[in-house]
This record gives structure tokens, C-alpha cells and sequence, in this order.
């Protein structure tokens, strides 16, 4: 199975024959392209058109990051999947306010309900203080039927988001990582440059199983489609992130693989440290490799694969052939 790539060093981006290779001071890392699914740079690299020709010919797709480990963005080859019938479609449910907001609270109670998978997980453990907030979550994913605009929806989402994060000192009881409020433009502390890290990862994860669809990555449905980029993988991003990227930040500190020298303070926010972004994304690569036993099919599949399934139901969904349904998490 192709893999993510990760690449820290500076250096420069190179092809040979039929091989990646980052040369820098120390030495060189050959990639093989057939085991190549995407790259991830995080360091100051080089790169040439006769590379970025390469990639776009293997399909590889290169998710960039600033000094911060924030995402900036993506080289997304030429999208050999592209097709002019599912456009349509995708516009077509954008720009009808109804069929737009019938999409935009599939995702919303797809979020919703998996944040109420990991507030029960808890609770059911003796955690009894997550009562309440299940209970919140119970009663906003049925507002979520009654609300009358996507505007509207993301309010509730907020709420629902704001309760969950307060959940979260109650589950991991560790006095270094302690959950105020979400902050994200620099994070204020810990527990958000987890988040917002963990977050960057889903989405781009998200965003290189949208380039083997149909569908384009520019028409979302909660997120309004404007002038950035990409949104649909923001929207089907809301539905993993509680069980992908919280549930990794929960093993981290748990396990005791995280502590506050993985941490930096610097330009007015907090920061993962490359170690510690090294350990992020070694835990969410291990859960999206991770496989689980999937009731519809009867056999195991993988997160990733779990999430590329939720992009054809959305595929058929558009194309007038089933309902959509977001995954719900049994754990």
C-alpha cells in the first residue's frame, strides 16, 4: 500500500530514474515512487519544474507546512479523476440552499454523533462528570434537524465544540495540558497546538483521498466555497476528527509520549517542537492504518479507507443514487 512520506530535513527535492531523493547536508534519502502516496514537507526545500512534472505524472500529491507546522498548501496534480457530470452535481447542491444544507448537517451530526461516541467511551469508564455533556450533545444533534441556514448550524456545531473541548480535562486529568478556550491564530497553549496540528494532518489525509474521486476538492458544503482553495475536506474532516485526531492526542498524553518539553513558545502563540510533531503524526498514521471491522462490508478496513468510502457515499448521494449518511464510530 503507497505511503505518506514526511520530510523535516532542508534540502533539495530531486528525481532519479524512478526514485525520490532529498539531498541535503546529511546525505541523501532515496523515496521510492510506487510506495509513494503523498509528501509532506515541513522543512525549507528545494524543488524544480522537472520534479513537480515528475510528481504530477506519478499522481504524487505534496502537502506543504510553514516553520510552525501550520499547513500553507498543496502541489495537487493535474486531476486525472476530474469530471465535468460530477461538477454539475457538486454546484448544482451548493447553489440550491436546501440541498446545501441537507449536506451541511449530514456532516454536523456526523461530528456530533462521534464526539458522543468519545464522551460515552469515557463516561461508561467511570468518568460520570461526562454526563452532562452527553446529554448537551443529545439535545443540540436534534436541533440540528430545526436549524434553518447553515449559519445557524455552525452555531451549533460551536456550542457543541466549546462543551466537548471543556470535556476534555475531565478525560485526560494531566496538569500540563489543561483545556480554556479553542484559540487558534497562534494557539494559546498546549492542548490547542495539538488540535490545530492534528487537524492539519486530517485534512490534508482528507484531501489526497479526494484526488483518487471524482469529486473536486474546491466545493464544500459547510464550509463555504469562496476564495480558499479547498473546503470539502474540511467538511468531511468534522466527522473524523474526533475519532482520528482527539483519540490520538488522548493516547500521547495518556501514554505519557507527550510532554511540555515538546512544546515551544514563540511569536505570541505555543508550538509543537519537530519532536513532537514527529510523534503526532506517527500516532495519526498509525490510527489511519489502523483497521476496524466494518458491519455493512463484513470484513476490516482501515481508517483511510473508512474515509475514502464516506467520499462515494457523498459521490452517489450527488448523483441522486442513495441518501448520505456520515460514519458513525461504534469506539
Amino acid at each position: 500500500m503507497p505511503k505518506s512520506f514526511y520530510i523535516f530535513s532542508n534540502g533539495a527535492l530531486k528525481r532519479k530514474d524512478n526514485t525520490i531523493f532529498l539531498e541535503s547536508e546529511s546525505g541523501k534519502r532515496f523515496i521510492p515512487v510506487e510506495d509513494t502516496l503523498e509528501l509532506h514537507v515541513f522543512g525549507e526545500v528545494d524543488i524544480t519544474k522537472k520534479f513537480l512534472e515528475f510528481a504530477s505524472q506519478k499522481e504524487i500529491i505534496i502537502h506543504f507546512y510553514n516553520y510552525y507546522g501550520y499547513y500553507t498548501g498543496s502541489f495537487y496534480p493535474r486531476e486525472h479523476h476530474n469530471s465535468g457530470y460530477m461538477i454539475l452535481r457538486q454546484s448544482e447542491h451548493y447553489l440550491d440552499p436546501e440541498k446545501r444544507l441537507k449536506l451541511a448537517k449530514a456532516f454536523v451530526r456526523g461530528a456530533l454523533r462521534n464526539m458522543r461516541v468519545v464522551a460515552r467511551y469515557y463516561e461508561n469508564r467511570g468518568e460520570e462528570e461526562l454526563a452532562p455533556l452527553v446529554e448537551t450533545l443529545e439535545e443540540h444533534l436534534n436541533k440540528v434537524d430545526e436549524a434553518g441556514n447553515v449559519s445557524e448550524l455552525m452555531a451549533i456545531e460551536g456550542r457543541c465544540r466549546e462543551a466537548y473541548y471543556a470535556g476534555w480535562n475531565v478525560i485526560l486529568k494531566h496538569p500540563d495540558f489543561t483545556f480554556e478556550r479553542r484559540s487558534r491564530r497562534p494557539p494559546g497553549n498546549r492542548l490547542n497546538a495539538l488540535i490545530s496540528f492534528g487537524n492539519s494532518l486530517l485534512y490534508t489525509a482528507v484531501l489526497s483521498e479526494i484526488y483518487k474521486t471524482h469529486l473536486d476538492p474546491r466545493i464544500g458544503y459547510l464550509h463555504a466555497s469562496n476564495f480558499r482553495r479547498f473546503t470539502l475536506n474540511l467538511d468531511v474532516a468534522e466527522i473524523f476528527k474526533p475519532i482520528m485526531v482527539d483519540r490520538a492526542i488522548f493516547t500521547l498524553i495518556g501514554r505519557g509520549q507527550l510532554s511540555k518539553k515538546d512544546f515551544e513558545s514563540e511569536a505570541g502563540g505555543v508550538f509543537l517542537t519537530e519532536k513532537g510533531r514527529q510523534r503526532m503524526i506517527e500516532e495519526l498514521e498509525k490510527r489511519l492504518k489502523t483497521t476496524i471491522n466494518h458491519r455493512g462490508l463484513g470484513r476490516s478496513v482501515s481508517y483511510r479507507s473508512l474515509i475514502r468510502m464516506e467520499l462515494f457515499k457523498l459521490q452517489k448521494h450527488l448523483m441522486g443514487e442513495e441518501e448520505y449518511e456520515p460514519y458513525e464510530s461504534r469506539w
